[in-house]
Protein backbone atom coordinates (compact mmCIF):
# COMPACT_ATOMS: atom_id res chain seq x y z
CA UNK A 1 0.00 0.00 0.00
CA UNK A 2 1.49 3.72 -0.78
CA UNK A 3 2.33 5.57 2.00
CA UNK A 4 0.23 8.99 2.71
CA UNK A 5 3.42 11.12 1.53
CA UNK A 6 2.82 9.11 -1.59
CA UNK A 7 -0.85 9.74 -2.23
CA UNK A 8 -2.01 12.44 -3.97
CA UNK A 9 -4.03 15.19 -1.46
CA UNK A 10 -7.56 15.44 -2.08
CA UNK A 11 -10.09 17.42 -0.14
CA UNK A 12 -13.63 15.56 1.14
CA UNK A 13 -15.59 17.03 -1.70
CA UNK A 14 -13.30 16.26 -4.59
CA UNK A 15 -13.05 12.43 -2.72
CA UNK A 16 -17.15 12.24 -2.68
CA UNK A 17 -17.19 13.34 -6.35
CA UNK A 18 -14.49 10.74 -7.52
CA UNK A 19 -16.38 8.22 -5.62
CA UNK A 20 -19.89 8.92 -7.57
CA UNK A 21 -18.12 9.59 -10.55
CA UNK A 22 -16.39 5.71 -10.16
CA UNK A 23 -19.80 4.62 -8.84
CA UNK A 24 -21.53 6.01 -12.32
CA UNK A 25 -18.77 4.73 -14.79
CA UNK A 26 -19.13 1.14 -12.93
CA UNK A 27 -23.01 0.92 -13.12
CA UNK A 28 -23.70 2.92 -16.54
CA UNK A 29 -20.62 2.46 -18.27
CA UNK A 30 -20.02 6.89 -18.00
CA UNK A 31 -20.52 9.27 -15.93
CA UNK A 32 -22.22 13.20 -16.92
CA UNK A 33 -22.51 16.16 -14.98
CA UNK A 34 -25.93 15.96 -15.22
CA UNK A 35 -25.91 12.51 -13.41
CA UNK A 36 -23.41 13.54 -11.22
CA UNK A 37 -25.77 16.10 -10.07
CA UNK A 38 -28.81 14.20 -9.52
CA UNK A 39 -27.29 11.41 -7.61
CA UNK A 40 -25.14 14.17 -5.14
CA UNK A 41 -28.81 16.57 -5.28
CA UNK A 42 -26.43 19.58 -6.13
CA UNK A 43 -26.64 21.88 -9.22
CA UNK A 44 -25.03 20.48 -12.97
CA UNK A 45 -22.98 24.39 -12.27
CA UNK A 46 -21.27 23.22 -9.09
CA UNK A 47 -20.51 19.90 -10.54
CA UNK A 48 -19.04 21.50 -13.83
CA UNK A 49 -16.64 23.62 -11.47
CA UNK A 50 -15.50 20.91 -9.35
CA UNK A 51 -15.05 18.54 -12.72
CA UNK A 52 -13.09 20.83 -14.48
CA UNK A 53 -10.67 21.34 -11.08
CA UNK A 54 -10.79 17.72 -11.03
CA UNK A 55 -9.35 17.48 -14.52
CA UNK A 56 -7.06 20.70 -14.15
CA UNK A 57 -5.28 18.47 -10.92
CA UNK A 58 -5.23 15.37 -13.24
CA UNK A 59 -7.93 13.29 -11.90
CA UNK A 60 -10.56 12.96 -14.55
CA UNK A 61 -10.22 13.73 -18.32
CA UNK A 62 -13.50 16.37 -18.87
CA UNK A 63 -14.90 17.14 -22.43
CA UNK A 64 -17.40 19.42 -22.29
CA UNK A 65 -21.09 18.14 -23.12
CA UNK A 66 -19.61 14.82 -23.61
CA UNK A 67 -18.78 13.60 -19.68
CA UNK A 68 -15.83 12.69 -18.18
CA UNK A 69 -13.08 9.39 -17.25
CA UNK A 70 -10.91 8.62 -14.25
CA UNK A 71 -7.77 9.08 -14.83
CA UNK A 72 -5.56 6.13 -13.09
CA UNK A 73 -4.80 8.85 -10.21
CA UNK A 74 -8.74 9.52 -9.94
CA UNK A 75 -9.35 5.89 -10.55
CA UNK A 76 -6.90 4.91 -7.88
CA UNK A 77 -8.60 7.71 -4.82
CA UNK A 78 -11.73 6.41 -5.95
CA UNK A 79 -11.22 2.70 -5.20
CA UNK A 80 -9.50 3.20 -2.38
CA UNK A 81 -12.34 5.82 -0.71
CA UNK A 82 -14.63 2.90 -2.06
CA UNK A 83 -12.42 0.62 0.11
CA UNK A 84 -12.56 2.65 2.99
CA UNK A 85 -16.57 2.87 2.68
CA UNK A 86 -17.28 -0.71 2.32
CA UNK A 87 -14.50 -1.84 5.33
CA UNK A 88 -15.95 0.57 7.62
CA UNK A 89 -19.67 -0.30 6.99
CA UNK A 90 -18.69 -4.11 7.10
CA UNK A 91 -16.98 -2.65 10.81
CA UNK A 92 -20.10 -0.97 12.28
CA UNK A 93 -22.15 -4.24 11.20
CA UNK A 94 -20.02 -6.37 12.98
CA UNK A 95 -19.79 -4.53 16.08
CA UNK A 96 -23.19 -4.44 16.50
CA UNK A 97 -24.44 -1.33 14.60
CA UNK A 98 -27.50 -2.31 12.98
CA UNK A 99 -29.59 0.62 11.91
CA UNK A 100 -28.46 1.06 8.34
CA UNK A 101 -29.00 4.82 8.50
CA UNK A 102 -26.38 5.21 11.69
CA UNK A 103 -23.99 3.66 9.62
CA UNK A 104 -24.36 5.39 6.48
CA UNK A 105 -24.32 8.45 7.90
CA UNK A 106 -21.14 7.08 10.32
CA UNK A 107 -19.31 6.01 7.85
CA UNK A 108 -19.85 9.13 5.62
CA UNK A 109 -18.44 10.84 8.42
CA UNK A 110 -15.45 8.88 9.26
CA UNK A 111 -14.27 7.67 5.97
CA UNK A 112 -12.32 10.69 4.68
CA UNK A 113 -10.82 11.76 8.38
CA UNK A 114 -9.19 8.57 9.70
CA UNK A 115 -5.44 8.02 9.01
CA UNK A 116 -4.07 4.91 7.01
CA UNK A 117 -2.98 3.90 9.89
CA UNK A 118 -6.04 3.63 12.00
CA UNK A 119 -7.58 2.27 8.97
CA UNK A 120 -5.46 -0.79 8.94
CA UNK A 121 -6.33 -1.30 12.30
CA UNK A 122 -9.93 -1.35 11.95
CA UNK A 123 -9.73 -3.39 9.08
CA UNK A 124 -7.43 -5.78 10.97
CA UNK A 125 -10.00 -5.90 13.91
CA UNK A 126 -12.92 -6.60 11.70
CA UNK A 127 -11.10 -9.84 9.53
CA UNK A 128 -10.34 -10.36 13.30
CA UNK A 129 -13.94 -10.44 14.45
CA UNK A 130 -15.40 -12.17 11.66
CA UNK A 131 -13.20 -15.33 12.19
CA UNK A 132 -13.81 -15.01 15.76
CA UNK A 133 -17.25 -14.39 16.45
CA UNK A 134 -17.62 -15.61 19.90
CA UNK A 135 -15.79 -12.43 20.50
CA UNK A 136 -18.89 -9.86 19.98
CA UNK A 137 -20.90 -12.43 22.05
CA UNK A 138 -18.77 -11.53 25.19
CA UNK A 139 -18.68 -7.31 23.92
CA UNK A 140 -22.39 -7.40 23.94
CA UNK A 141 -22.83 -9.05 27.04
CA UNK A 142 -20.78 -6.87 28.44
CA UNK A 143 -22.62 -4.06 27.20
CA UNK A 144 -25.87 -5.11 28.85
Amino acid sequence: MATSASRPRTSVAAEDYLEKIEQLISRKGYARVVDIAAELKISQASVTAMVQKLDGEGFVKYEKYRGMVLTSTGLEVARRIAHRHQLLTEFLRVIGVADEKVIYDDVEGMEHHISPETFAAIEALTRYLEKNPGVMTKVAAAKK
